[in-house]
């Protein structure tokens, strides 16, 4: 080996050292700055709306379906049997009591009456003719002019003719009445139906049905309770927390939002069904503008106990996992904490929690499908409860340009 190839070795293994020193410090400084990136470039945290659980008294109301019916209603029929010659109303309109519907062939009924009229006169004119000769009989007595047989006689024919012209004037009565009879009248106010027998058709006596009358104001809603909640009615009865004496329900119609009509019920049948395990009962509501039409379909709001504090949060906060109910609410650091909940029923336009949140807790209400999994950070923006939405916009968004 010779001297010169002896001096090289060290002159490599130098040059070897450097080039390894500057391949790890470029390596650390692509380490720092890809750190860097990360850091500048990482996603930001998602903006959500809060806002802070309402605690305030309100009032229970129960939930129930029912059905709007009539206060009266009638099948009207003729009290007389005859061929109907004529339908004196508008099919649907609005009837007064006492209103004309109908008309049925008055000549044989009028005949029938002449004819009591008069079988009366005649009855009259022999009772005359009775008294006459009673009177003069009790002369003739008197005179002993007649047997006191006679007298009888003539006595008891006079008290028959009382007693003829008194039948008779009850067959005129009875005639008169059939007569009344064949004018077919409303006997309520309320709207009438269709006409279920038209001109020339025979409508028998207490058989045929001619139309149907209902009562428009007030109607009554008819709806079923669970034994469940009227044994708590009770209950909170006999503890002094319901008035029974003032059952307030609130009522809406299949095309209304709410519940903006309000009634009392006035009626709780004797017994519950064992089939269903209801009880039905009844509420009255005042229809002046006749927009309840009985036959329609209504939900039924019926007060429950007294007024008491409840938590409340708005129901787009509310998350479902399966069988469970939960929210997100801001934790420490703004970060999104789960809480699961148990609702219960809507007050006020908003659901109130039976159990799982605190008074304070801040409930994350509009953004809570951006909280991806629980303990994420988000950037809370301060609402009330209940208000709509607000602008959100992805935090460092418009600096991205």
């Amino acid at each position: 080996m010779t001297p010169r190839n002896i001096r090289s070795r060290p002159v490599i293994g130098l040059s070897v050292l450097a080039l390894a020193a500057s391949i790890v410090l470029a390596l650390a400084a692509a380490g720092c700055g890809s750190k860097a990136a990360t850091a500048e470039g990482g996603p930001p945290a998602p903006q959500v709306s809060v806002a802070t659980v309402v605690a305030k008294p309100v009032r229970q109301w129960d939930d129930f379906t029912g059905r709007i019916s009539a206060v009266e209603t009638v099948e009207l029929r003729p009290r007389v049997s005859g061929y109907v010659e004529r339908v004196a109303y508008e099919e649907g309109q609005q009837v007064n009591k006492g209103d004309l519907l109908f008309v049925i062939d008055q000549r044989r009924y009028r005949a029938n009456l002449d004819r009591a009229l008069a079988d009366l006169e005649r009855a009259r004119s022999e009772a005359r003719l009775a008294q006459t000769q009673d009177v003069r009989a009790q002369t003739l007595v008197d005179a002993k002019a007649i047997s006191r047989e006679e007298f009888e006689t003539r006595r008891a024919a006079t008290a028959q003719g009382n007693a003829a012209v008194r039948a008779a004037e009850a067959a005129v009565a009875s005639a008169r009445l059939d007569l009344q009879f064949t004018q077919v009248r409303s006997p309520i106010s309320g709207r009438a139906g269709r006409a279920l027998v038209t001109v020339g058709n025979l409508a028998q006596a207490d058989a045929t049905t001619l139309t149907t009358v209902v009562s428009l104001d007030p109607v009554h809603v008819y709806f079923e309770s669970d034994e469940q909640s009227f044994l708590r009615y009770n209950q909170a009865a006999r503890d002094g927390d319901r008035d029974d004496s003032n059952n307030k329900v609130r009522v809406g119609l299949a095309n209304e939002d709410g519940h903006p009509h309000t009634g009392t019920v006035d009626f709780v049948d004797n017994q519950v069904d064992p089939r269903t395990g209801t009880i039905r009962a009844r509420a009255v509501l005042a229809n002046p503008d006749h927009l309840f039409t009985p036959g329609l379909f209504a939900r039924v709001q019926l007060e429950g106990n007294a007024e008491s504090t409840a938590l409340l949060i708005d129901d787009k906060a509310v998350l479902t996992d399966q069988d469970r109910k939960y929210v997100y609410v801001l934790g420490p650091k703004n970060t999104a904490v789960r809480k699961d909940i148990v609702p219960g029923r809507m007050a006020d336009g908003l659901r109130v929690v039976t159990s799982g949140l605190a008074p304070g807790d801040k409930v994350i209400v509009h953004g809570v499908q951006k909280v991806l999994f629980p303990g994420i950070g988000v950037a809370p923006k301060q609402i009330a409860m209940g208000a709509p939405a607000p602008s959100l916009q992805v935090a460092g968004a418009a600096g991205a340009d």
